[in-house]
């Protein structure tokens, strides 16, 4: 390693390299064109959100004048110019994908964008009727006379400016502005002989410049996007109620500074002067597109019906051979442990608990935290259900969950109304964990069932994100997850947790201990191996002590889906660590870590990436597995996660990534699909043990 060379990655540079991997999937010809597509409008909401939260960040520290490096050495002020320049050659990439492959391989396969020049008699006709009943009643141009002038607009939706000529006798330009609101649809199909064709809604306005400016003449119509600073959080510390205080912050974000402003780069230098000038935005941020704007909002496409040969093979989820339908899961339960891996195994399960409790009289109360949880959420209608039916529901819903608060807030009014416990978050800090009990009487007593997740209750992202579900009775496990709960919704610190770690009050602690056990032991000549699958590694001390153990020659496995500031290889350093990361079809989101720790083999699923938020600022668990057959499962899904040959890359010493290719003679393995395949498999293998049942055919009305 080079004489300055940092021991730490930085990590929004980190970040960015994530994007430029989920960017890879959508480069490769060898992944079907609409899920190409797909890929490439992740990488542009991720973009968004990273202007959004953390150059938006930078931004209000480089502004206060804080010079404070971070632990790869770098200023706030060193960073903003560092990820400008990587985001501009990342969006350089996306354009030139989309402009240059994409677009026209979707349109050889019958997918087509139509242009002003190419509209049929036919479109024309559909697209008049459209803007007669659709656009011009709903869209209305304001005049901006002045900067000062230039309205309050929402962030992240395309809206247009509109440049028109001079009046008679005066050569200053004049402009307008046309806000686009949220109903109005970015594609508008149009008739085709085949295929599916669409006109883009900039294009129709163009086109249609006549009846929303009557006798005015147009120079010139441009779309433009602001991304506004994000990062603002409740002041709890003055904020007079949680609910009332998250809503001024929705509030604000509404008005925040301009941190990145994308334009058409056919704009003239005119119209780029007066956004400039009216939003205040600085040259660093101006980002012209070669393209159409919000290319996450043309990812829709993705989803239009038919063209199934454009798209990855159906993978539906499994339902797990360890739970009979037929059977309450409260029998199920009480045979066994069970442990489900999403999307392979459905998430029915799941919200089958909470709605089975809902109904059940001999439940007595459910406990439950709700981070994001979707819109229409079964587990939030159980939940009323529940409270309705007179059981005593608690619902910790963290309003603060970044994106999802106004939701949040509407659900935590309706549960309200239900007559649901609701609990706003712990002041502080985000509660960041997944947990679910249920209380029932039973004749041998009251019994806790309890699930711990490392994913969200969310039915429909449980089949687009890897995650794990543990489901037990265990009474170590319930008891601690009663304190644990009863802790977070009063004003107490839960004491002498059995089986559970808590953050922020001992995760940390706990980890370090681990790493450094494990270190103990390859000093002492015992075998020692540390294997972690998370989705972000950035917390300088457990990095440190990371590189301690490498040190003493611990072998050390990671699997990281995002950020890893963790600079592995390194003689003297990092030697025994190995980092990689896979992106394919479902995001990986699952974290389990295993410590070899002597022979004892500790094995935990938990919600908390290893991060300093996470450990210091959020609420989160780490749950041990302790189940025999649990166990078993689990960390055969490990194991296949490092045995991945086909989606997965390797972290180099430098920061790049490289594909993990198969050693010679050996098949490639692609971890995504052996899980889906160990899945169906499961459920083969259980109907095929199925004894044979003969049924005779009897008259009606027989006696069986």
């Amino acid at each position: 390693m080079a004489a300055r060379e940092s021991v730490f990655f930085n990590r929004e540079l980190s970040w960015l390299e994530f994007n430029q991997r989920v960017l890879d999937e959508a480069k490769d010809p060898d992944v079907p064109a609409l899920q190409r597509l797909n890929f490439l409008g992740i990488t542009a909401s991720n973009l968004d959100e990273f202007f959004m939260v953390r150059v938006g960040r930078l931004e209000l520290l480089a502004a206060a004048r804080i010079v404070k490096k971070d632990p790869s050495g770098k200023t706030p002020a060193q960073q903003i110019e560092a990820v400008g320049r990587r985001g501009r050659q990342m969006v350089e990439a996306q354009y030139a994908l989309y402009c240059g492959v994409l677009e026209p391989l979707l349109r050889e396969a019958g997918i087509r964008r139509v242009r002003p020049g190419e509209i049929t008699d036919e479109q024309m006709a559909h697209l008049h009727r459209v803007t007669e009943e659709e656009i011009v009643p709903v869209v209305t141009p304001m005049a901006v006379a002045a900067a000062a002038e230039f309205p309050t607009l929402p962030g992240l939706r395309m809206h247009l400016a509109a440049r028109l000529k001079p009046a008679e006798g005066d050569d200053s330009p004049r402009f307008a502005v046309i806000p686009m609101g949220p109903r109005l649809p970015r594609m508008i199909p149009v008739p085709a002989a085949v295929g599916h064709a669409y006109v883009l809604i900039e294009d129709l306005i163009v086109m249609s410049a006549d009846r929303l400016f009557p006798g005015e003449p147009v120079a010139e119509i441009t779309p433009f996007r602001i991304t506004r600073n994000a990062d603002m959080a409740v002041r709890e510390d003055v904020a007079p109620d949680m609910l009332i205080g998250m809503q001024e912050v929705l509030d604000a974000r509404k008005e925040s500074d301009c941190v990145r402003l994308e334009v058409q780069d056919s704009a003239s230098r005119v119209m780029i002067g007066f956004l400039q000038k009216s939003l205040k935005v600085k040259d660093a941020n101006l980002y012209p597109l070669p393209g159409p704007m919000e290319l996450a909002a043309l990812a829709r496409l993705a989803s239009i019906e038919g063209f199934d040969a454009l798209r990855y093979p159906a993978w539906p989820p499994q339902a797990s051979p360890d739970l009979d339908p037929k059977r309450s899961i409260f029998e199920e339960l009480s045979a066994k442990s069970v442990v489900l891996c999403h999307p392979y195994d459905q998430f029915d399960p799941v919200v089958r608990l909470v709605e089975e409790a809902a109904r059940d009289p001999d439940v007595l109360a459910i406990k439950q935290t709700l981070y994001r949880t979707g819109s229409d959420s079964p587990v939030v209608r159980a939940l009323r259900q529940a409270a309705e039916r007179g059981k005593y529901v608690t619902a910790l819903i963290e309003l603060k969950a970044r994106f999802d608060e106004a939701q949040n807030i509407e659900w935590a009014k309706e549960m309200e109304r239900s007559g649901v416990q609701v609990i706003y978050g712990v002041k502080g800090l985000k509660t960041h964990c997944k947990v679910l009990i249920v209380v029932r009487r039973e004749p041998r007593g009251v019994v806790r069932y309890v699930h711990f997740g490392t994913g969200n209750y969310n039915d429909r992202t449980a089949r687009l994100y890897s995650d794990v579900s543990y489901m037990t009775k265990d009474e170590n496990l319930g008891a601690d997850a009663t304190a644990f709960f009863n802790a977070i919704s009063g004003y107490s610190e839960p004491h002498n947790l059995s089986k559970l770690v808590m953050a922020p009050t001992g995760l940390r602690e706990k980890l370090m201990d681990l790493i450094e056990k494990e270190a103990e032991h390859k000093r002492a000549g015992r075998k020692a191996l540390i294997q972690a699958k998370m989705n972000s590694l950035s917390d300088p001390g457990l990095i440190k002590a990371l590189y301690k153990a490498s040190q003493a020659g611990v072998p050390i496995h990671l699997n990281v889906r995002g950020v890893c500031c963790l600079r592995p290889g390194v003689p003297d350093l990092s030697e025994t660590i190995s980092v990689t990361s896979i992106v394919d079809r479902f995001l990986e989101h699952s974290r389990i870590f295993f410590f070899h720790h002597g022979g004892e083999q500790k094995l935990f699923i938990s919600s908390a990436d290893w991060m300093p938020r996470n450990l210091d600022k959020r609420v989160e668990l780490m749950v041990p597995v302790e189940d025999a057959a649990c166990r078993r499962r689990v960390l055969s899904w490990l194991e296949t996660y490092f045995q991945d040959t086909v989606k997965s890359r390797a972290l180099q010493r430098d920061g790049r990534y490289k594909r993990v290719v198969p050693a010679e003679r050996r098949k490639p393995l692609r971890s995504q699909e052996e899980l889906y395949r160990r899945a169906c498999a499961a459920v083969k293998e259980a109907a095929q043990a199925k004894p044979t049942v003969f049924e005779p055919h009897r008259p009606p009305g027989a006696e069986p």
